[in-house]
């Protein structure tokens, strides 16, 4: 049996010696810790003499200048400066309105400064519930029709056809990308353009990239869609070779190949205000992923078919149309969806009007409205991109060709042809503008009434080619279309007489 140990009182006094000469350690009394302030001394008295001791010390000065030069903004600085010089602006406007009406007494210039602070916050109030949604801007109305010799002009030119164009949050930049892989960024007013570099194989392996599946040797960079996220910061573009590839908007260089998809990635989309990314996908499925944590977060099943279009505001709701022939409206933290059925032609494009409104095209021709409250179209515009050949035959002329055979195009179904499918639709965000385009020739433009009763033409911008895409300015003030000899996902259609690139018009609106 082994001793017990007893525990003893802790003592000021000093440890005894044990006889027979041997120490016995202590913690109470070390010889180390006696020692330290000798040890520490001796330290100090020694010089230790070093040839780089000037040298390291303009080193660390060097690092710390470069530390404060390197030395950003953050989030809240940038909204808080933003907020600041918007401020300031409305001030200055509301002074320079007021400038004629200038008195002497200090009471009305107090008063001034309260009815001044009072109209700047109901401006403040007023943009609060247009960027919710809440309220719709009414801008079509004071859109005025463009002269017949100012139309489209060509931003950026492409070698094929556009596939897709987005627009920065402040509407300075745009982004396209086409056919043959080639990715774009530009400015509005000059019109420079830089390109993005696909980075060598070895790189974007180490970023995600899988081996090609399937029956694919190497990989195609093909591109199909493509989105930038609110704060400007990324750009996310997804095609045939199943990955989707995030970009540094700042220094254009590839960051991420995001995997999961069986199929070309057809469609992308950011939520407002946000890092979270939606894709959609041939294999019938629509992905979450989060761009800032480079990361998945879950897939969302329901489509049948092909998923084609994808669209989302600022809730966490999606909007995605399938070739099922259906349109779904995915409420993403529920994990529910409601499905849309259209009648007889199948969908091809959508895009959200408010939270509880959205728009459709169709292959047939049509444009569809639509509300969250019933299931079938509340408004349906026919033949809305019907071919410009069939105006002859409504006027009664003669389209035949010398031989008696009919021109190319002109069929007894004037939205039959591959030209007038509706490829893409926009609408100016919380605004009752819209605009639709086909292969027909021309660009149309829509007022959005009130209470979903329908749509009303405005009128038709001319513009020859496929119309791929469509963005409007957030300020409603120009609109930029993708345009290319063929369609987006496909070649059933042709027009060689189109220019491949990015066409922007600036809409003048009235006061």
């Amino acid at each position: 049996m082994g001793k017990a140990f007893k525990k003893t009182p802790k003592s000021s006094a000093p440890t005894p010696k044990p006889k027979g000469g041997k120490k016995r350690f202590s913690i109470d009394h070390d010889t180390f810790f006696d020692n330290d302030k000798k040890r520490r001394r001796n330290f100090e008295d020694d010089n230790i003499e070093s040839s780089d001791e000037d040298d390291y010390g303009e080193l660390r000065v060097g690092e710390e200048a470069e530390q404060e030069e390197e030395e950003v903004e953050t989030a809240a600085e940038v909204r808080k400066r933003i907020a600041e010089a918007h401020l300031e602006k409305l001030r200055r406007i509301k002074d320079e309105e007021d400038k004629g009406d200038e008195g002497s007494d200090e009471d009305e210039g107090r008063d001034r400064e309260g009815e001044r602070d009072t109209w700047i916050a109901n401006v403040l109030q007023q943009e609060q519930l247009e960027d919710s949604g809440r309220v719709r801007r009414l801008i079509a109305s004071r859109v005025q029709k463009p002269e017949t010799s100012k139309g489209f002009r060509v931003l950026v030119k492409h070698r094929q056809s556009v596939t897709a164009v987005a627009l920065s949050e402040d509407d300075l930049k745009g982004f396209s990308a086409s056919k043959d892989g080639t990715i774009v960024q530009w400015d509005i007013e000059s019109g420079k353009t830089e390109k993005y570099k696909w980075p060598s194989d070895e790189v974007l392996k180490s970023h995600g990239l899988k081996d090609p599946q399937g029956r694919a040797v190497k990989h195609s960079k093909h591109v199909l869609a493509l989105a930038v996220s609110s704060d400007g910061r990324y750009l996310a573009t997804g095609g045939l070779d199943r990955h989707i590839h995030l970009w540094d908007t700042r220094s254009r260089e590839h960051i991420q190949a995001f995997t999961g998809h069986k199929g070309p990635v057809s469609c992308l989309t950011f939520r407002q205000g946000t890092s979270e990314l939606f894709s959609g996908s041939f294999d019938r499925t629509i992905k979450v992923w989060n761009a800032d944590d480079r990361a998945y977060i879950t897939s969302l099943f329901g489509h049948q078919s092909e998923v084609l279009t994808i669209d989302c505001l600022r809730k966490e709701r999606v909007l995605t149309v399938g070739r099922d022939r259906t349109m779904h409206l995915w409420k993403v933290p529920e994990e529910s969806q409601l499905i849309y059925r259209a009648s007889a032609s199948a969908l091809e494009c959508c895009c959200f009007i408010s939270n509880d409104e959205f728009l459709s095209g169709s292959d047939d021709g049509s444009i569809e409205q639509w509300s969250v409250l019933r299931k079938k179209p509340v408004h349906i515009v026919k033949n809305a991109h019907a071919l410009q050949t069939l105006d002859k035959l409504e006027n009664g002329e003669d389209t035949r060709l010398s031989n008696g055979h009919k021109e190319n195009g002109i069929h007894e179904n004037p939205c039959l042809s591959a030209h007038s499918w509706v490829g893409s639709v926009a609408v100016c965000r919380n605004s009752d503008l819209a605009s639709s385009g086909a292969g027909n020739g021309a660009i149309r433009l829509w007022e959005i009434e009130r209470e979903s009763k329908g749509l009303r033409p405005l009128f038709e911008l001319p513009l020859t080619g496929f119309v791929n895409s469509l963005a409007f300015a957030k300020s409603g003030k120009f609109l930029v279309a993708a345009v290319g000899q063929e369609p987006r996902l496909g070649r059933w259609g042709r027009v060689a007489t189109a220019r491949n690139g990015v066409a922007i018009h600036s809409l003048k609106l009235s006061d």
